[in-house]
């Protein structure tokens, strides 16, 4: 599996998928993603070895110009960040639930690996733009102390971007609740 993740977001969708493309040509790495998000956003994720994910981002954001919203390259990508994106998570059970929101796709992705490293817990959902608003969220769960600990690596993250709507521990969520969280 590839080690590193790259992730370059544009407010302009002709813009995101010139640069896209020009993204992949300029180095040996492969889209994750890349497509529109909502409200008429585009965003590209890209992975690859570390120097070649650096090398495509770099031009990722010299190519966005004006239509540049957001950045980041994460090395050693947390491994739960994949399925994370999918929807394809199912842990064993929900104990406490953790929810991180940001205004920027790439900050989340970036908030939702500190996570996962900071603290012993299982990825449920990474959402992305679509239907947000051009929002994007984490679910994740753990005991309660392993929860509080994630939020407080993920929002460290999101506050020093300035990119955090909210973050919420639930420390025993509703049966009924769960459902809607798979």
């Amino acid at each position: 599996m590839s080690k590193a993740i790259g992730i370059v977001e544009f407010v302009s969708i002709a813009r995101g998928i010139f640069v896209a493309d020009q993204m992949v040509k300029v180095s040996d790495v492969e889209i994750v993603t890349a497509n529109a998000h909502c409200p008429g956003k585009y965003i590209a994720i890209v992975h690859g070895d570390v120097a070649a994910v650096q090398e495509s981002v770099s031009v990722g954001e010299r190519l966005a110009e004006e239509y540049f919203v957001d950045c980041i390259i994460i090395p050693n990508v947390s491994a739960a960040v994949f399925p994370a994106l999918a929807g394809a998570t199912m842990p064993d059970k929900i104990e406490a639930l953790g929810i991180m929101e940001t205004f920027s796709i790439a900050t989340m992705i970036l908030g939702a690996d500190a996570i996962l490293k900071a603290a012993n817990v299982q990825a449920l959902e990474l959402r992305l733009g679509n239907g947000l608003g051009g929002k994007a969220y984490f679910t994740f769960t753990g005991d309660v102390a392993a929860v509080e600990s994630g939020v407080k690596a993920g929002k460290a993250i999101a506050q020093e971007k300035g990119f955090l709507v909210n973050s919420e521990v639930i420390p025993s969520p509703s049966p009924q609740l769960i459902p809607s969280l798979l």
